[in-house]
């Protein structure tokens, strides 16, 4: 698979902001176009599915969600998302909009570091129909492209919000200040992956020593700092592999590994098989 320029940069609904909305009679692509981007693509913008009512079933990083009623699908840039085979008889609202647009908004929304590493979120029955207030006021902003842009920021925001509390209202009991530093210890991991920085320098940078910084990823993640960044760099490899046609040299080289059979070694330990099987079941799905 190639990647392809974004649908939400070619057929945005507003003039000056690239955002899209999808409901089960609004928004879609003509197949002809819809069928140029496959089933399984990586997502270039912010990409939300939530559903009213029925059931849908999508790929996230090769791990399939069951989204059911009064649930969210969220899906941040370059993730794998694979759409499901056939079309289902759902009420769903979907989202999709750029960096742009979230660094118009007036705050950060924590939910999008994705602490807890789970891609669906649960709604209560009221909150559920405030989103859906919100979205049925987007559908209706993004019907005309000329709506002035600070109106459907406004209601983005206050989406945004709303999911953002529901991410953190069954959060893990650890002091506030303490999944502050998970946020940033995982911000620093994705700004710095490929350099092989140590643990101790990791713990450095955020002004901790190794235990506690060991104690806040594992409640948070379950893994150790140094599995979880480990884990981070071989799902990379695997995001790569979708694309990709360097060799598996060119690729360890690409990701900060000097030792290519290392590389390989450590793929198949973590993913249990080896690179090029990985790619095989790739090519057959």
């Amino acid at each position: 698979m190639q990647p392809i320029e974004s649908a939400l940069t070619l057929h945005r609904q507003n003039n000056k902001l690239a955002i899209r909305i999808i409901s089960p009679t609004f928004g879609h692509l003509p197949p002809e176009i819809a069928q140029q981007y496959g089933l399984t693509h990586r997502k270039p913008h912010y990409f939300f599915l939530f559903m009213f009512d029925g059931q849908s079933r999508h790929g996230v990083d090769l791990q399939q969600f069951d989204v059911k009623a009064n649930e969210l699908l969220f899906i941040l840039p370059h993730q794998i998302h694979r759409l499901p085979a056939s079309k289902e008889d759902t009420n769903y609202v979907k989202l999709g909009f750029d960096d742009n647009c979230l660094s118009l908004l007036p705050k950060q929304y924590p939910f999008l570091i994705n602490p807890f590493n789970t891609q669906k979120i649960q709604f209560t029955a009221l909150a559920a129909a405030r989103l859906k207030s919100i979205f049925d006021v987007l559908l209706n902003l993004l019907s005309a492209p000329e709506t002035e842009p600070e109106l459907i920021l406004a209601h983005l925001n206050s989406l945004l919000t709303e999911i953002n509390l529901a991410y953190f209202a069954t959060g893990k009991s650890l002091a506030t200040d303490k999944l502050s530093v998970y946020i940033r210890f995982k911000l620093f991991v994705e700004d710095n992956l490929t350099d092989h920085i140590s643990i101790h320098e990791i713990a450095r940078q955020l002004a901790l020593n190794t235990n506690s910084l060991y104690t806040i990823v594992k409640h948070y993640s379950g893994l150790s700092p140094k599995e979880y960044i480990t884990n981070r760099l071989i799902l990379e490899a695997k995001r790569r592999l979708y694309y990709a046609e360097s060799s598996i040299k060119e690729l360890a080289y690409d990701l900060g590994f000097n030792d290519p059979d290392y590389f390989s070694r450590l793929f198949k330990k973590v993913s249990g098989q080896t690179i090029a099987a990985f790619v095989q079941d790739l090519s057959g799905n």
